[in-house]
């Protein structure tokens, strides 16, 4: 059979505005026809019906801010295990960052890369070039022949691009190319040798404190690179007030700028740090309750443009060191949709504008064509119940790193089944989840 009836299922497709009950039809691996009145004869044999039983019917989700440890740190995270718990997190699609060992900072290591993506099969898997030369921020990489390579932007990952005549002239080349430069906003020398946000929480801790400042400064030298270069540069994991205000400035000045932020931004504040809990140290750090707010402001009236899951594994003794010692970074595949629906839960963010973050939005910031559910496009979506209460459990996560800040959180919100090119690669019900033992607390 190679055509298949969703039917029953509440369809929501952020590009159309739809958002009513109804059923898609797939044949192979595209979308034959979606909306109220699709139906099928049931007498025809060809046609295999699936009830959706009043699920929500939404394209999979696109993650474009993604850390693994392939090439290099295989003990960390694998392209596999990687693609294993975005399916279980409804992510079709997904963006590696360049940041591995060997550097993606030529066209070998990105071939080899992609490549490897393939080979996994699960999902999409597009990667980032590095935008500076061993993610050194001095010499610019081959940016021509990475983007003819496949390359879909250009970042540093996690490190600022700090040097701003490097920055320049990044924007100025990309521009030739109508290409991306992603930007992790923060002025090192105000990071120094802090671990978490700077201020009272920091102060009775007796932990060293990174600026809020740090990030809006880093913005407002970028925004003005921007307008002297015409290039297009987009901001990952914004995460505070000042920094939603200036890119609001800037949106309506007209500038080529977007942002994204990660759940944790929205969901949790410095507080969760309390205890020295070194599985909320994160970068850039979790803020205060007035950044978290205007956060989910910036991502209600469209400031913020995507949501990322800023996935960044952790090794099990990095994250089991004293506080000042610990890596940062946090897995965010599996829990992206569910702690993105709270938004919604709360009435602060209306569905189809979260799912857009999710899903049209990053696809679009990266042309790629996903993201949406559409006539002759791929049927890569995701069967999901918002209603459904769960409570997040570390030790169920299914990638190979467990190291969560919202472990023990309860939300409401599961994905119960993927689909990629019209293929069930999850389902809630057949998927066993690993026995392991418990992770030590950190």
């Amino acid at each position: 059979m190679s055509r298949t009836l969703f039917k029953n299922a509440r369809l929501l497709d952020p590009e159309s505005g739809l958002d009513m009950q109804g059923a898609m039809l797939v044949d192979g691996a595209r979308v034959l026809d979606i909306g109220p009145n699709v139906f099928v004869d049931a007498v025809q044999e060809d046609v295999h019906v699936v009830d959706c039983k009043g699920l929500c019917l939404a394209p999979g989700l696109v993650d474009m801010r993604v850390s693994t440890g392939e090439p290099g740190n295989e003990h960390i995270e694998t392209l596999a295990t990687a693609a294993q718990a975005a399916v279980a997190g409804g992510v079709t699609t997904f963006t590696c960052l360049p940041n591995t060992d060997p550097i993606v900072d030529d066209v070998a290591v990105l071939e080899f890369v992609e490549r490897l993506g393939r080979d996994v099969g699960l999902v999409n898997i597009h990667s980032y070039a590095a935008a500076t030369k061993g993610l050194g921020g001095k010499v610019m990489t081959e940016l021509g022949l990475l983007h003819e390579s496949g390359a879909v932007g250009f970042t540093d990952g996690g490190k600022a691009i700090a040097h701003p005549l490097v920055m320049r002239r990044l924007l100025s080349y990309a521009e030739l190319f109508d290409t991306v430069i992603i930007q992790h906003p923060e002025m090192p020398e105000m990071v120094g040798s802090g671990v978490m946000n700077e201020g009272e929480t920091a102060t009775r801790l007796g932990l060293p404190g990174i600026p809020a400042v740090a990030e809006v400064m880093m913005i407002e030298r970028d925004l003005r690179l921007v307008e002297l270069t015409g290039g297009r540069l987009h901001f990952s994991c914004v995460s505070t007030a000042a920094a939603v205000d200036a890119l609001r400035r800037a949106k309506a000045s007209g500038l080529r700028v977007t942002a994204d932020t990660a759940p944790p931004y929205f969901a949790l504040t410095e507080s969760a740090v309390v205890g020295y809990r070194t599985f909320a140290k994160l970068s850039p750090p979790l803020r205060t309750e007035e950044d978290r707010r205007a956060v989910i402001e910036g991502i209600a009236d469209g400031t913020i443009d995507a949501i990322v899951s800023g996935h960044i594994p952790g090794d099990r003794d990095q994250k089991r060191l004293p506080f000042t010692q610990a890596d940062f970074g946090g897995v965010g595949l599996e829990t992206l949709l569910s702690v993105s629906l709270e938004l919604m839960h709360n009435e602060q963010v209306p569905m189809l504008t979260i799912l857009k973050a999710l899903t049209q939005a990053p696809a679009d910031l990266l042309k790629l064509p996903a993201g949406r559910l559409r006539k002759g496009h791929l049927a890569d979506f995701i069967l999901f119940d918002p209603n459904r209460a769960v409570r997040i459990d570390r030790d169920e996560l299914r990638g190979k790193s467990r190291n969560t800040p919202f472990d023990e959180r309860p939300v409401q919100g599961r994905v119960e089944r993927t689909y990629r090119a019209g293929n069930l690669v999850f389902d809630i019900e057949t998927s066993p989840v690993p026995e392991r033992r418990r992770f030590p607390d950190a």
